[in-house]
């Protein structure tokens, strides 16, 4: 079966940090550029960052400190976003999306692409 899997969400202390999954399972990751998205209640999903197929050129939504980072590991067929510092405006369902890019070294966190698998989600709540 062809599917993106995240994991790793869960309930965190403001102030924490958390590493979510997206594994890739019935095709090689590697071949496709990764975004990470989040849809907070109420509001519409919007791009945290993406990191090209060929893992050396990284884009960010935030410019700021503390963003999140991102990582590839192409023998386990995932990618890791890094998330620090967490605050509770950061509670949000949390996914992944995969493209192949003609360019390995490009990658895109746009709604408007169609992306050509998405996973289904894994909540990320910041709370005390």
């Amino acid at each position: 079966q062809l599917q993106l899997v995240e994991s790793g969400g869960r309930l965190v202390q403001p102030g924490g940090s958390l590493r979510l999954s997206c594994s890739a399972s019935g095709f090689t990751l590697e071949d496709y550029a990764v975004a990470w998205f989040r849809q907070a209640p109420g509001k519409e999903r919007e791009g945290v960052l993406c990191i090209s197929s060929s893992g050396n050129s990284v884009v960010h939504a935030d410019s700021g400190e503390g963003r999140p980072t991102v990582s590839r590991d192409d023998a386990k067929n995932t990618v890791y976003l890094q998330m620090t510092s967490l605050k509770p405006e950061d509670t949000a369902v949390y996914y992944c999306a995969a493209v192949r890019l003609p360019q390995r070294g490009t990658c895109v966190f746009r709604t408007d692409v169609k992306y050509d698998y998405w996973g289904q989600g894994t909540q990320v709540t910041v709370s005390s």
